[in-house]
C-alpha cells in the first residue's frame, strides 16, 4: 500500500514527505471545516476551521499583523493531513510531534514565505490557547485554565454548515495573503 493519502481536491500526499508544492489551501480548508474539535466531544458540532477562523479574528482584535493572523489560520492546517490527536496524548508522541512539526513548517513556509519566528510562534500559541480555554467553558462548562486568558474579541460558537465555514477560511486567507503580498497561484486560488 502507498505511503500517501488522497486529499479532496485528488493530490496524492506523503505527510512524512510533505512537498510545498502539493500543500493546497482548499484540501486544509475543506478538511477542517469536516473536522470536529474536542475529538467530537462537544454537545454539537464545532469545527477544526471554525477554531482556526476565531483565531484568526483575535489575532486581528489584537491587533497583530496580518503574517500573524494568517499563522493563526493556518495553526492547525497540519490536521488537514494527519488528523488530529488530543493534547493529553500528543505530548507522548514525540515521533508524531516531529512529523506534525515538519509538516506546519512547510504549511507556515508555503503560505508565508518562512517559518514563523520564536515571537510569532508565541502570540500564535497564546491565541490558540485563549480560544481552547474559551470553546471549553462554553461547550463544556469547564474552565481549563485557573486564571482565564484575555479574549479581546467575541467568537460566536455556533454549528453552521461546513460549506459555509470552508469559504470563510478560504476567503480570509486570501485577504490576508493579499495583504501580504503573498497572494499568487502557487498559494491559493484566486
Amino acid at each position: 500500500m502507498a505511503d500517501y493519502i488522497t486529499t479532496w481536491s485528488g493530490i496524492h500526499f506523503t505527510p512524512l514527505e510533505p512537498k510545498k508544492e502539493e500543500i493546497r489551501a482548499e484540501d486544509i480548508a475543506h478538511a477542517l471545516s469536516l473536522m470536529t474539535r474536542a475529538n467530537g466531544h462537544f454537545p454539537e458540532f464545532y469545527s477544526v476551521a471554525q477554531h482556526c477562523i476565531h483565531c484568526c479574528e483575535e489575532a486581528a482584535a489584537r491587533s497583530y499583523s496580518a503574517r500573524v493572523q494568517a499563522a493563526c489560520l493556518l495553526h492547525d492546517g497540519s490536521e488537514a493531513y494527519l488528523a488530529d490527536i488530543t493534547r493529553p496524548v500528543k505530548k507522548h508522541l514525540p515521533g508524531y510531534l516531529s512529523i506534525e512539526e515538519v509538516l506546519q513548517s512547510a504549511i507556515y513556509e508555503k503560505f508565508l514565505g518562512e517559518p514563523l519566528t520564536e515571537e510569532e510562534e508565541a502570540l500564535v500559541k497564546d491565541v490558540d490557547d485563549a480560544l481552547l480555554y474559551y470553546e471549553f467553558l462554553h461547550y463544556m462548562g469547564e474552565a481549563l485554565m485557573d486564571c482565564a486568558p484575555v479574549l479581546s474579541g467575541s467568537p460566536v460558537f455556533e454549528t453552521l454548515p461546513f460549506q459555509t465555514v470552508e469559504k470563510r477560511y478560504l476567503k480570509l486567507l486570501k485577504e490576508l495573503l493579499h495583504q501580504q503580498g503573498f497572494l499568487d497561484k502557487s498559494r491559493i486560488k484566486p
